[in-house]
Order: C-alpha cells, then structure tokens, then sequence
C-alpha cells in the first residue's frame, strides 16, 4: 500500500480523498494556486505544493508541475480528483515515466472512453445501445446546422471532451444549432483545451441514470447499482439520488451488463460511470463514460457502503477486488445536493466573493436520516472566478426515498451562507415538489417547472406560522434586551403577554407572546396568539439568542430551521424558498405604518451591468446599432462558464466601454443605449 499520495485537484474533492487517506493510514500531499494558498485543503494535508497563478492553465492543469510536485514530496501515486486533469492520459503517461503509480483507469481506457466521439464508436462495436448521431468533427456554425437538420431537430451539441455541463447546448432550429455550436466551442475550449464538437439526437423528456463501474487489475468487473441524474440545469446536475425511483429490477440488471461489457472491453480497472439517457419507456442509450470518481459518488457510497475513492486506491496498489458482484446491496435511499454560489434569483448567475458567514449541520443523524456534506470551504474562505462555484455536496441518506428527501430538505434548513448567494433555496423548493417526490423527473424538469426562473415560492400554513413566531420571538427578545441595558430609561413592560403586530409579506398579523418569566429564550417555551395564521394557541421552543444568524426550534413539536437577518428596519427571514422581511410593531405603529406612502419605483436605467465579475470574451454589436430586446451583445466568462448578456430593450447602443479580453466587476458598464 502507498505511505503517501498527491492530490491533484482541489476545493471539496481534494479534502473529500484527504480523509479517506487519513483513514486508511497514508499521508497525503495537496497542490494549490495562489487562489487556493489558505484553502482548507492545504491546511488538512501532511505538506502542500505550491504550483502557480489562479487560471488552471497556469496551474491545476499543468501536467509537469503535478509532476515535480509528486517527484519533490516523494509521493508513490497522484489523485486525480474530478475535472482538470483526471480525463487527461498526458498525467498517467507522464507520471509512469517518472515512477509514480496513477490512481485512476488504464490509459488505453481513458483515450477510448474519455473521447465522446471515439466512446461513442467504441461502444457501438461493442454491442452497447447508442443514441443516432454525427460523430464525425464539425467545423462551422453553417456546418453544424446542415447537419443538425439532417439528423431531425431537437439535437444535443456537445463538445468532444466535454464534462460536468460544459460545452453542451440544446438546438431546436438551424438558428440555435449555429449559436449553439460557437457557445459550445467557445466553453470546450476555455475548459478543456479542445474544441471539438459532436452533434447527436436529442432525446425529448429523458432521464439521466448512470451506471457505477468497479474495476481491477485482475480481470474483475462489477457495478454498483445506478444513480438518477435527471434534475440537471444547462446540462449540469443539480440532485442526484440512488437509486432511481423509476427503474426497475430488469432494467437495472440490463444497464448493469452493458456497463460491466463496456467496461471489460477496455480492461477498465477503477472506479468509473458509465452514463446513459433513458427514454419513458425504459429504453436506454449511451451516453458517454467518465474514467474517473464522479461528483455524485457519495450516494453510491451511501446507499451501498462502499468507499470508492479507498477502492481507487487499493486497485492502484495492484489489489484484488475484495467485494463480488453478490455482495452489492442496496441499502436505504440517498439524494444529494450540489450547493453552489449562484444567484438563483437573478438566473442563476455566478455569486462570487468571501464567505462572511457559513455554517453547515455535522454530518450525522437528523430527521430521521443521515447528513453527509462534502464541502472545501470554511467561513472566511473566497470563491475565486476561475474555478467551479460549488460550495458543498449536501447529502442525506434514510430508509426510504421520501426519508431522505426530508432529511436533505432539514440539513438544508441548517444551513447559512452570507457574503454571497447561494442556490439553497432553489435546491429547497425543488426538493419541496409535489412532481419530484413522486419521482416525476426529467432532464428538462427544471426547463418545464420553472420556465421564467426561479423567483421564489408561495409560503405554505406552516411556514407563515414558523415566521410569524419567528419575528414576533425576536423582536421580544430584542426590545427585552433594550429594556435591561437601558434600564429605567425604558418603562418596564405591563405584566401579560407582549402585543405586536407583524407585517409579513404584504400581511397585517395581530401577535400575543407570553413567556413564563422574564427571560426570552433559553429553551423556556413561549406562547403565542396569532388568529391570522392559526386558530388556536402555539407553544414554541427555541435556543435563539441575539447574535444567532439562524433561528431554530420547534412550534407545537415540530421542528424547524430558518435563515434570519437584522435589518436596518426589520427583519429578513428564509424558510427554503420563501424569503420576507418581516417588520415588527406595536398596534399603534402599525397603524401608522399603513398610513406611510408607497415608495415610487424609479425609471428604468438605459446601461447594462455586468451581472457578476468576468471576463468580456466577445462583443457582438457597436455603437450606433440599433438592438432588440433579447438580442446577444456580448459574452461574458465566469467560473468556466460563457454567459450571453442581451439586451432588455429595444434600442441603439451609445457607448461600449469595454472590449474582447477585459475583466469586469459585478454591476461594471457593460453598454449604454441612446
């Protein structure tokens, strides 16, 4: 077995191996960029590798720096990880040369499976079910439109040696496919350093289910079940769970054989996914495979009890397989939850900056379940442009799959991130429908539910309760506060219960708390009238104290979590996907608030901001043009990812004060209209 290992990656995954090898006794080496020099990673591991600037060009995927640093520690084998490098057969050919053992697949594996053209061919000769497609290279927008017209729109564009969302479109047009194929080169480049494009059909209303593959060196080939995939957004997955609540036992086993025959045919001898789209009639196809740990493995994990990053290893080290196809159980249900710093409010676009405040449930029981989180970060920590904005993997196992929904949906509801947005409240009201825990899923599931974005949802009895209670408990406690520091300055409150009425999301609620003695808090249960939103008495129970950013507790035993902020009027409360701002008042304050005008709203601004920091890529109009409403001006890249920014008006264009190659800040001047 290796005494010591690099990983050669960052962020979550590279904590997520770290522990593993400190599991298993083996000491471990981290790289980082200068973006990564105080990352949690670095702190974890036994020594740290310093390897050059924030742009992964410069750093993370520079193969012979990966390889100094193995050769300079002395480490015996490099991790991969996911993404950068894990793909590349440039690393494992360069590291045998020195000497140090791979943990991943053979080459010959990676060079026939990690090539969605050549994978695809491969597969077909193999017996495998391929989706109809054009797997030769296409090297025009024109080009990419005739044949994406011969195939039969809608068509999936796809970039070569894509992954993880990134150069992938949907065309339903010639248009599109001619947009498409230039946004998907332009990303597979930027991400992969290949910008080569495939075009296959589209399959309407698929799901995505991937098949876990375990290898050796021996000759040995198992599965480990599968995963659902299905919720994805612009191609990248947002939950995932195993099993999938919508295969059955003879397609599972099917699945199962094709992967395992792919998997043999190129000797594969890691851990390894192979993916496939799954029409609704349980017909599947192949997709691509992945030759390296996939994102979603913890609920592999989870549901079977396998390690796979220690399995990687061991495989590494030249050993046997220790578990048999028999031995693969399914144990209980888990789902995860891919936690990202974006704004779901605002399209999802990337949210960068430093984490001012973050905390996360301990992984452990909850609900009922089991939490898992795979995070990278620590409050404090930046999320740099230049990498992957996830924050953590939330993960809950249980029982059975509705279990594990509401255990994942309450370790959601502990969780806090400020300084930034984050898309928890999205990932929330998804896990809160009715279509999804009925397992009514598709890859187009967040496209049909949310066609016009995410813009929060409607609150439900309980919620109005939960923050009703919330503000009205609060605001005791802080006018309670006021009257011990302020003492005789303030005139002790009248004995009986405290009178409020709290304005809540356009809502005039009457509140009567009492509790029972004159501390607020401290576990002492209190009671509260509030007719507007419950017709009997409520008995609430919490530890919240002033300077708490999250307000637990039970109302009449049921337990509850939400987000609290103190505002400079009021307070802003988040329970999953709805968010109020709840003002707290006396009966006569609240009289006179009603009393207050309503503020004007303001005339539309003629300039467009950037949306987030970035880098402008291109600029598709000058000034004096005149533009429609949604019509692309220019591209903009951040954290890997091309966003097309269009107009909002109808207009000319006066001015462009930036150019192809500047870097932009949040809410910089993009263009201004006449």
């Amino acid at each position: 077995m290796f005494e010591k290992i690099l990983i050669a990656n960052r962020g979550e995954i590279a904590v997520r191996v770290i522990r593993t090898c400190e599991r298993m006794g083996i000491r471990t080496v981290a790289v980082y960029s200068e973006a990564d020099a105080d990352s949690l990673a670095v702190e974890m591991a036994g020594e740290a590798v310093f390897i050059g600037p924030p742009p992964p060009g410069e750093s993370y995927l520079q193969v012979g720096k990966i390889v100094e640093a193995a050769q300079r520690t002395g480490a015996q084998a490099v991790h991969p990880g996911f993404g950068f490098l894990s793909e590349n057969p440039a690393l494992p050919l360069a590291l045998e040369k020195a000497g140090i053992a791979w943990i991943g697949p053979n080459v010959r594996a990676i060079e026939a499976m990690g090539d969605k053209i050549t994978s695809k061919k491969f597969a077909a000769e193999a017996g495998v079910s391929t989706v109809p497609g054009h797997m030769g290279l296409i090297d025009s927008p024109d080009e990419a439109a005739k044949i994406a017209a011969e195939i039969g729109f809608p068509v999936m564009i796809k970039a070569s040696a894509g992954g993880g969302g990134k150069g992938m479109r949907i065309a339903w047009d010639a248009a599109d496919a001619r947009e498409g194929f230039k946004a998907a080169r332009g990303e597979a480049k930027t991400s992969f350093g290949d910008e080569r494009i495939f075009i296959e059909k589209f399959i309407e209303r698929p799901r995505h289910i991937e098949i876990q593959v375990l290898g050796d060196r021996h000759g040995n080939v198992i599965h480990l079940n599968e995963r659902e995939c299905s919720v994805q957004r612009r191609n990248q997955k947002v939950l995932e769970e195993a099993p999938s609540p919508f295969l059955d036992k003879e397609t599972r086993e099917a699945m199962g054989a094709q992967a395992i025959a792919l998997a043999r045919a190129v000797d594969y001898d890691s851990a390894g996914t192979v993916e496939f789209i799954v029409d609704q009639d349980r017909n599947f196809y192949f997709l691509e495979m992945n030759t390296r740990l996939q994102v979603e493995h913890p609920v592999t994990e989870l549901t079977t009890g396998i390690d796979l990053v220690e399995q990687m290893i061991r495989v590494a080290a030249g050993e046997k397989l220790a578990i048999a196809q028999k031995d693969v159980k399914i144990d209980g249900w888990a789902v995860e939850a891919r936690l990202y710093a974006e704004d779901p409010y605002r399209g999802f676009l990337p949210s960068i900056g430093r984490l001012k405040r973050y905390s996360e449930p301990p992984s452990g029981a909850l609900n009922g379940g089991v939490v898992r989180i795979d995070s990278g970060v620590r409050e404090g920590d930046e999320i740099s442009i230049y990498y992957d904005p996830m924050i953590a993997k939330v993960c809950a196992h249980a029982k059975k799959r509705e279990g594990a929904i509401d255990t994942l949906l309450a370790a959601l509801d502990r969780l806090h991130v400020q300084g930034l947005q984050s898309n928890a409240p999205f990932l929330s009201a998804v896990l809160g429908e009715s279509d999804f825990r009925k397992g009514h899923i598709h890859t187009g599931y967040i496209a049909e539910h949310f066609p016009e974005g995410f813009k929060g949802t409607a609150p439900t009895e309980f919620q109005l309760k939960i923050l009703t209670a919330a503000a009205a408990f609060v605001h005791s406690a802080f006018v309670r506060r006021a009257q011990r520091l302020t003492g005789r300055l303030t005139p002790p409150p009248p004995p009986g219960p405290m009178e409020w009425v709290v304005l809540l999301d356009g809502r005039k609620l009457p509140v009567e708390i009492e509790f029972p003695d004159e501390a607020v808090g401290g576990g002492a249960p209190a009671r509260l009238w509030a007719p507007g939103v419950a017709a009997a008495a409520m008995t609430l129970t919490t530890q919240w104290r002033p300077g708490l950013h999250q307000f637990a507790g039970e109302l009449d035993g049921e337990n509850f979590a939400l987000e609290f902020a103190d505002l400079t009027e009021g307070y802003r409360l988040r329970h999953r996907g709805f968010t109020a701002v709840a003002l707290v008042c006396t009966p006569r304050g609240a009289a006179l608030h009603a009393k207050l005008p309503a503020k004007e709203k303001g005339a539309s601004a003629r300039t467009v901001l950037s949306p987030m920091p970035g880098l402008v890529v291109s600029v598709d109009v000058e000034p004096g043009q005149s533009v429609k409403s949604g019509e692309p001006l220019m591209v903009v890249e951040a954290m890997k990812m091309e966003n097309v920014i269009r107009a909002e008006i109808d207009g000319v264009i006066k001015a462009l004060p930036v150019k192809p190659g500047q870097s932009v800040a949040a809410d910089e001047t993009l263009a201004e209209f006449e």
